[in-house]
């Protein structure tokens, strides 16, 4: 019996009692149900055609027009080819505060676009990355990221706190981290994870991008067979991909102070440690950080993430990116795990984009203004 393992990512995190979210081809589903009815295991059918549930999505969107760029729509998916265009046209039209530039080539040859946000006004500034779909089906991830650039944008006169932000630091803004995986999540496989790079042995395509970090790699939470969705990849930084973000941040970690990373899907809001159970040296910092940015998203439509380790608020991971940054001197380091707690899954819809951006930014602003003042 097949399943796509949705949450957790790996069949070693499935414990007794735990709530476990699969996908199951449709003509399992005869033999599944039985089967788990008389392991007396509860369940629950969220999404019962997922076919439709994805055409849904993406079905009818070849036929509007996407080319106008002053019109471009931030409450839908957009394709890699349209984030990248999106891209080019603000790199055009807002030149005093952003700079567009490429950390590299994928797998695949494409280029690793980053946007560069911020007000020249002194020469050393410090920064914020902030990289988006690291996992291909995480579509909610992308679609924040261009959230956050227009926010920054659009509201860079009116909002003192924007303000301040793009006037005192640099936002390293990555909106598709993996673009191989991304573009293949658009035209073959919607629920596509990995990287695309290609196993000579197995006939299996990609890495986790988030198990790849020199990191504990390879360690526990991390696969080391080829077909795993949770596979760590024949050696640390094998992906072009996480190799030249971590070459990147490796360059400008005296200037990098906080990482953040967006991924879904658990509601969750998550520091380091993700490999072990321990407590960070700054721990009280982040902490605070945390408990902060949480309530402040909760402020907008009253949705509650859980924060805390990773290791102990989701569960145990090696070789993911935040905790490379943090190893590497990026002392806020945060992955945030967006909508929803597993009702659409990786098919959250398009309706539900605008509520989450909107409350995830108002986290993400407050870390940021934490940044700016000093925490003992």
């Amino acid at each position: 019996l097949q399943v796509d393992l949705w949450q957790p990512s790996s069949p070693l995190h499935i414990v007794e009692g735990t709530v476990t979210d699969v996908r199951v081809p449709r003509n399992t589903t005869r033999s599944l149900l039985p089967y788990l009815q008389q392991a007396n295991i509860q369940y629950t059918v969220l999404i019962s055609d997922l076919q439709e549930a994805i055409e849904n999505q993406t079905g009818w969107r070849s036929h509007r027009n996407r080319r106008s760029l002053s019109g471009y729509n931030y409450e839908v998916y957009h394709s890699l080819e349209e984030i990248e265009d999106w891209m080019h046209y603000l790199n055009r039209t807002y030149s005093d505060l952003v700079h567009m530039f490429s950390v590299g080539k994928s797998y695949e040859g494409r280029p690793l676009y980053v946007l560069k946000l911020g007000k020249r006004s002194r020469p050393y500034k410090k920064a914020v990355w902030i990289d988006c779909g690291i996992h291909a089906r995480e579509w909610i991830g992308p679609a924040f990221c261009q959230w956050f650039v227009k926010e920054a944008l659009q509201t860079y006169q009116t909002d003192p706190d924007m303000r301040k932000m793009l006037t005192q630091l640099y936002f390293y803004v990555m909106p598709v981290f993996n673009v191989d995986g991304y573009h293949f999540s658009w035209t073959n496989d919607r629920f596509w994870r990995k990287t695309r790079s290609k196993n000579m042995r197995f006939h299996c395509h990609g890495v986790d991008a988030n198990r790849n970090w020199k990191v504990k790699w390879c360690d526990e939470g991390a696969s080391l067979h080829p077909c795993d969705d949770t596979y760590c990849g024949p050696f640390p930084e094998s992906e072009p991909e996480v190799k030249a973000v971590a070459h990147f941040l490796r360059k400008h970690r005296k200037q990098i102070k906080a990482y953040l990373s967006f991924h879904a899907y658990a509601q969750m809001l998550l520091y380091p440690y993700s490999y072990k159970y321990a407590t960070i040296p700054n721990f009280n910092c982040v902490e605070s950080a945390a408990y902060n940015a949480v309530n402040a998203l909760q402020s907008a439509y009253g949705v509650r993430y859980r924060y805390g380790p990773a290791s102990s608020t989701l569960y145990v991971s090696s070789g993911s990116s935040m905790d490379w940054a943090y190893k590497n001197g990026i002392p806020y380091a945060f992955a945030f795990e967006l909508r929803d707690t597993g009702h659409f899954g990786f098919l959250l819809p398009e309706m539900l984009i605008k509520p989450t951006c909107t409350e995830t930014m108002l986290a993400v602003k407050n870390i940021t203004l934490h940044l700016l003042k000093k925490c003992h």
